[in-house]
This record gives structure tokens, sequence and C-alpha cells, in this order.
């Protein structure tokens, strides 16, 4: 390749990455102005573009609030324990709950973040349970998430004397996962 189409490229490439996190930015917040005004922007003389934005921050404040003040904190416990006792939601519900951590009252889906060496050295994994292995010892059952979609991945049954525990939080590390490693790990 010659010096000008080198330049050319280069110049192209470097635009494209430096401009690709802002286009996505402008279209989500595009897009999700669009789906949070669609039914009712037409019906309304007052609409300006960002309204549903805007309204929809009011709301999560306003949510924020009320679930702040001890009236409140009755109120959501209720709801929450009314979801959870759905027959199919109910499930669903708290299983999203405790992936993300809130559920602290319980028995956690990841039991704790583990290394798990590799052949390249170490995956980071979640402990899931335990179980026993081929030779009838108790084993960990560990999961270990592809990257950067965490749903995705294999579950090990390793011994436990095979895995380093890591002092780090389950939210820190699937962030870690989610953004191939720009997050860093916190201990």
């Amino acid at each position: 390749m010659n010096a000008p189409t080198r330049h050319l490229t280069r110049c192209l490439i470097a635009g494209i990455v430096a401009l690709l996190p802002m286009g996505g930015a402008v279209f989500t917040i595009v897009w999700l102005e669009a789906q949070l005004t669609g039914s009712w922007r037409e019906q309304v003389s007052w609409y300006f573009p960002g309204l549903g934005l805007l309204l929809a921050l009011i709301a999560i404040y306003l949510v924020g609030f009320f679930v702040t003040t001890f009236v409140g904190r009755l109120l959501w416990r209720f709801a929450d324990r009314l979801l959870e006792n759905l027959p199919l939601l109910g499930t669903l519900y708290q299983s999203l709950k405790e992936v993300l951590g809130y559920d602290s009252g319980r028995e956690r889906f990841f039991q704790g973040v583990v290394a798990v060496r590799a052949d390249e050295g170490y995956e980071i994994g979640f402990i899931t349970g335990q179980g026993a292995g081929p030779d009838g010892s108790l084993h960990t059952l560990v999961f270990v998430p592809s990257v950067p979609n965490p749903t995705n991945g294999k579950l090990l049954l390793v011994e436990p004397s095979r895995l380093t525990k890591l002092d780090v939080r389950t939210t820190d590390a699937l962030r870690t996962l989610v953004s191939i490693g720009k997050t860093p790990l916190r201990a």
C-alpha cells in the first residue's frame, strides 16, 4: 500500500473508532426518546425533543424518593413479596434479583468469585454450588462465563484446592467481564 492510501485508511479507521461510541450514544438517546414518546407525542401540543427522557428521569427520581421514605419502603417490600409469589413471574423476578446482587437476605445465586487455572493463566468464575466429583469427593461447581456475554459459558466441577478465592463482589466481576477487562477488578 502506498503512503497516501495508508494515510487515508488509517484516518478513516481512526475516525470510525472515534465516532462509534458517540454515534452509539446519540442513536440510543434518539431511539429511547422515540420509544418513550411514540404513543402520546402526536396528542400533545407542548411536546419538545427530550421530553420523554426528562419525564423518565423524573419518574425514576420520584420512585427513588418514594422508596427512601418509611411508608414507601413498607409498600415496596409488600410489592416485592407480591411479585415473588406470582407463579411464573416470581421465579424470573427472584432470579434477576439474585444475579444482580439485590437479594442479600437469601442464598445468593453466585456464592463467590474465584480464579480458575486455565492454559495461559486464570479465568474468572462464579461458585454456584457443590457436588460429588468423579471420585466421589466433594467438588465445587463453578460457572465460567464467556466474554463479553456472561449469559454463555461453561459449568466446571473443580476440586476446591484448584480454586483461588477472589475478594471481589459478584457485580464488580460481572462488570469487568462485560467490559472485556476495561473496568478493573476491585478488592
